[in-house]
C-alpha cells in the first residue's frame, strides 16, 4: 500500500504506529508517507523524456511540508491561484519553474506572478489574454504565455473532472487557436512561448492522452510554420491511480512516458507535465475512529468521527476508497455502510461495503487519501477539519493542526450593532 502497512498486527506508515500515533494527535487525521512521495516523484520524473519539466499539481495537495518535500527533489508547480503562488514560493519552488493556469486569474494575481518571474502563463481565455496584456505594459514588461486550447478529447473519466471536451470551461476552442495567437502575436505586452492542453484528470488509459496529444503536437508544427515561438508543450496531468484493488491498474509512468517520448521525437520543445493525484494520492491516508455501530432494519451504520467536511471525494464524484481497520484484518465480515457524523444524507464513505466487524473505538484508515482530500476539507457542520500528519521513517510532525471550536468561533466577527 505505498509504505503503508502492516506490523505485527497494526497499520504502520513507514516505521511509525498509526494506532499509537492516534493517540498521540487525535482523530481524524490525515498522515503522509515523505517515502511514498519521493517514490511516486521519483517514478513519474524519471520516465518522462529528458529535460522534462514536472510540475506538481498543487491543488492536489497544498500543504507546505508536501510542497518543500517535493521542491527538494526538483519539482515544479502548476498552480492555479495567488494563494497557489505564495505557497509554492514559500515552498522553496523557484520562479522559473512555475506554471500558472486556471480560468479566473486576477489582474492583481497577474502582477504578483509577473513581478515573481513565473515561466509562463497558461492562457484559457481571450479575455484573459486582454487582461494580461494590460497588466504586463503596465508593468514594462512582457508576459510568457502559453494558451491552453481544448482539444476536444473525451478523457473517459468522471464528467465532473473531464476538462477536454467542447462543453468545459477551461481553454480556447481548437477552432479559434490559430486566430488568437495570430491575436497574441500582436499585443506588446505578450510573449508567446508555448501551448498547453489538460483533458482531465483519474484518467486509467492512454488512448485519450495519446489522441490529444497527437493534435496538438500536429497545432504546435502548424503554429511553428506561421512563426510562433513555440518552445514549451505543456501536456497537462490527469494520469490516474488505484483507488481499488480489484480493478485494472492504470498505466504506469513509463508507459505513459514511452508513449510521449514516441509523439514528440525530434520535436525540439521543453516538455512540461503536471501531475498532482499520480504523485500524493497514493502517499496519504484518513485515520478516524468509530464513534458508533447503530444498526436498523434494512441497514447497519459504520459512524466515523471523520466527515465530508473532511474527505469530499465521496460525496462530490460518488468516489471509492478502500477502508481498512488499523488492527489488522479479522475473518469475520459485516456488510456496512460507512457514514460521517455531518447532517447530510451524503456524507457517505461507503455504501453496502463488506468489512472486518467492527465496534465503537476502533480505528479504520481510509486510503488513497493524499489528493483532493485535506486540500478540499472545510469547517461545515462547525466542525474543525482533519489535521495533517508527515511521517518520514520513524519521525513524524504535525504539519497542518487540527483548530479547537474556540478558534472557530473566533474567526466570525459580530458588526458593532449586535456587539453587547
Amino acid at each position: 500500500m505505498h509504505h503503508f502497512e502492516y506490523r505485527d498486527g497494526t497499520l504502520h506508515a513507514e516505521e511509525v504506529n498509526l494506532a499509537a500515533l492516534a493517540e498521540r494527535v487525535g482523530t481524524p487525521f490525515y498522515c503522509y508517507s515523505s517515502a511514498a512521495l519521493r517514490q511516486h516523484y521519483q517514478a513519474f520524473a524519471t520516465a518522462m523524456p529528458k529535460g522534462s519539466l514536472i510540475a506538481y499539481s498543487v491543488k492536489a495537495n497544498g500543504n507546505l511540508a508536501i510542497l518543500r518535500e517535493l521542491a527538494r527533489l526538483g519539482c515544479g508547480a502548476d498552480i492555479v491561484s495567488g494563494g497557489e503562488l505564495r505557497k509554492a514560493l514559500a515552498a522553496g519552488i523557484a520562479p522559473a519553474r512555475i506554471v500558472y493556469s486556471g480560468v479566473g486569474k486576477t489582474v492583481h494575481e497577474m502582477e504578483r506572478a509577473l513581478k515573481a518571474g513565473i515561466l509562463q502563463f497558461n492562457v484559457e481565455s481571450e479575455a484573459e489574454l486582454e487582461a494580461l496584456n494590460s497588466v504586463a505594459l503596465a508593468l514594462n514588461t512582457r508576459a510568457p504565455v502559453a494558451i491552453r486550447v481544448n482539444p476536444d478529447v473525451d478523457a473517459r473519466t468522471h464528467a465532473k473532472i473531464t476538462t477536454g471536451t467542447a462543453q468545459s470551461k477551461f481553454g480556447i476552442s481548437w477552432n479559434r487557436a490559430e486566430a488568437i495567437y495570430a491575436r497574441a502575436a500582436s499585443l506588446s505586452g505578450i510573449r508567446i512561448v508555448g501551448i498547453d492542453c489538460h483533458i482531465g484528470s483519474q484518467i486509467v488509459e492512454l488512448a485519450p492522452f495519446e489522441a490529444a496529444f497527437t493534435r496538438l503536437i500536429a497545432l504546435a508544427r502548424q503554429l511553428r510554420s506561421q512563426g510562433h515561438p513555440i518552445t514549451t508543450i505543456d501536456f497537462g496531468g490527469g494520469l490516474g491511480v488505484a483507488y481499488r484493488s480489484d480493478n485494472a491498474p492504470p498505466p504506469e509512468p513509463r508507459a505513459y512516458g514511452t508513449m510521449v517520448a514516441s509523439l514528440t521525437r525530434a520535436l525540439e520543445a521543453q516538455l512540461i507535465f503536471e501531475p498532482g493525484r499520480r504523485i500524493v494520492a497514493e502517499a496519504g491516508v484518513l485515520v478516524a475512529r468509530v464513534i458508533y455501530v447503530k444498526e436498523t432494519e434494512s441497514k447497519r451504520f459504520v459512524i466515523l468521527d471523520a466527515g465530508m467536511n473532511d474527505l469530499l471525494r465521496p460525496a462530490l464524484y460518488d468516489a471509492y476508497h478502500e477502508i481498512v481497520p488499523l488492527n489488522g484484518p479479522k475473518a469475520n465480515t459485516t456488510v456496512y455502510d460507512v457514514v460521517g457524523p455531518v447532517c447530510e444524507t451524503a456524507d457517505l464513505f461507503a455504501q453496502e461495503r463488506a468489512l472486518p466487524e467492527l465496534k465503537a473505538g476502533d480505528l479504520v484508515a481510509i486510503l488513497t487519501a493524499g489528493a483532493y482530500g485535506a486540500v478540499m476539507s472545510s469547517a461545515y457542520n462547525a466542525r474543525a477539519p482533519a489535521a495533517e500528519v508527515l511521517v518520514d521513517t520513524k519521525d513524524w510532525a504535525i504539519i497542518r493542526g487540527r483548530a479547537d471550536e474556540e478558534a472557530l468561533v473566533e474567526q466570525d466577527r459580530l458588526p458593532p450593532w449586535l456587539e453587547d
